[in-house]
C-alpha cells in the first residue's frame, strides 16, 4: 500500500496513509515510487476546547467550548480586572458588563485608562489580574489574544490603520480570511460578489463612485470607517468596539459614521464606543461608563444628563484629590 507524502507550509514532511483520518485537504504534494505527482488536501481534526482557538465562531457559540447562543446576558464582562505597567497602576478593579444589543459609551480624559480597557477587552493585553468572561463562559487572560478575539466574534475599528490604504476594497474585506477554492487559490470572483455585497446591503453605498475596485486612499474619513465597520459586520461580530472613529474629521463625515454607529445596534449587536466628543457618543449610546484615573466611577443615562452637564461632571473629577 503506498503512502502520501504532504509537505506543510514550513516545508517539512508528514507520511499518511490512505487509510488515515483525514476530511479535508491541505495543499501537499504526492510522490509515489510510479512518478506520479498530484494534488492532494490533508487537515488536522481540531477538538473545541476551553480557551482553545477555532476557525469556526460558531464551534463557540453552539459547542462544548463555549455557552450556546441565546443563554448568555453578557457578551463580555470583566470582574476585578487589575493592569500595572511597572510601577504605574493603569487599571484598578474594573467591573463592567457589556450586554446584547446595546451601545455603550467609554469616557474619560486623557490617560484615563479607556485605550488600555479595550486592549484587554479584546485581547491585546493580559491584565495583571483579574477575570475576563464572554458569554458568561471565563476565559484565561493568558490564553485570551487578538486572535480568539476574532473567533469569538469580537472585533475592533481603530481610529487610523484600519485598512491598507494601496489596496482595493475587495482585498481589505478579506485580510487574513482569504476565500480559497479546492486548490488553495484566492477565490477573486467569489471575494469581490461578497464585498460588493456588503457595499450595499451593509454599509450602504449605492453611488456609482465606490466600487469594489476603489481603493482606500481614494475614500474620505468617514468612508474608510465605514468600510472598517461594514467588515466588523459581514464577520457577525456580536461585540465592535470602536476607538475614537470620528477623530479628526469634518461634520459630514461625523454624521456617516453616526449613521453606521446606529446600523450597529439595527443589526442586533453591541458596541462599546471610546470617544472624547461627547455630542456624539451621547447621541447614540444606551448607556455611559466614565473611567477617570483607570477606575470606572459611575456609569450614566444619557437621559439622565445632558451634555453641557456631562461636561461638567468630567471637568469636575479632574479637580478632585
Amino acid at each position: 500500500m503506498p503512502f502520501l507524502v504532504v509537505s506543510n507550509r514550513q516545508s517539512t514532511k508528514r507520511l499518511f496513509k490512505p487509510s488515515d483520518d483525514c476530511e479535508q485537504p491541505r495543499v501537499g504534494r504526492y510522490h509515489p515510487e510510479d512518478e506520479i505527482t498530484i494534488e492532494v488536501v490533508v487537515v488536522v481534526r481540531q477538538k473545541a476546547v476551553s480557551g482553545s482557538v477555532c476557525a469556526d465562531p460558531t464551534r463557540f457559540r453552539d459547542g462544548d467550548a463555549m455557552t450556546p447562543a441565546g443563554d448568555f446576558a453578557s457578551i463580555v464582562r470583566l470582574e476585578g480586572v487589575q493592569m500595572f505597567f511597572g510601577a504605574v497602576h493603569a487599571l484598578r478593579d474594573i467591573n463592567l458588563s457589556i450586554g446584547r444589543n446595546e451601545i455603550v459609551g467609554l469616557i474619560g480624559d486623557n490617560g484615563a485608562g479607556k485605550s488600555t480597557l479595550i486592549k484587554v477587552m479584546t485581547g491585546v493585553l493580559e491584565p495583571t489580574s483579574g477575570k475576563i468572561f464572554v458569554r458568561e463562559r471565563e476565559i484565561q487572560p493568558a490564553e485570551f489574544s487578538v486572535r480568539m478575539a476574532h473567533d469569538l466574534s469580537i472585533e475592533t475599528v481603530y481610529q487610523d490603520k484600519s485598512l491598507a490604504e494601496k489596496q482595493p476594497l475587495w482585498r481589505n474585506f478579506f485580510v487574513g480570511r482569504q476565500i480559497v477554492n479546492r486548490f488553495g487559490f484566492i477565490d477573486i470572483k467569489r471575494q469581490k460578489e461578497i464585498a460588493q455585497k456588503i457595499l450595499i446591503d451593509v454599509i450602504g453605498f449605492r453611488g456609482v463612485g465606490i466600487t469594489v475596485d476603489s481603493t482606500v486612499a481614494n475614500l474620505s474619513g468617514g468612508e474608510r470607517q465605514g468600510i472598517a465597520i461594514g467588515r466588523a459586520m459581514h464577520y457577525n461580530a456580536d461585540l465592535i468596539v470602536l476607538d475614537e472613529p470620528t477623530a479628526a474629521l469634518g461634520v459630514a463625515e461625523v454624521r456617516k459614521v453616526i449613521e453606521f454607529v446606529r446600523r450597529i445596534k439595527q443589526s442586533g449587536r453591541a458596541c462599546v464606543y471610546i470617544e472624547h466628543n461627547l455630542a456624539h457618543v451621547h447621541e447614540v449610546a444606551d448607556r455611559l461608563i466614565v473611567l477617570d484615573r483607570g477606575t470606572v466611577v459611575s456609569e450614566i443615562s444619557p437621559k439622565d444628563m445632558t451634555v453641557p452637564e456631562l461636561t461638567e461632571y468630567l471637568i469636575a473629577l479632574q479637580h478632585q484629590a
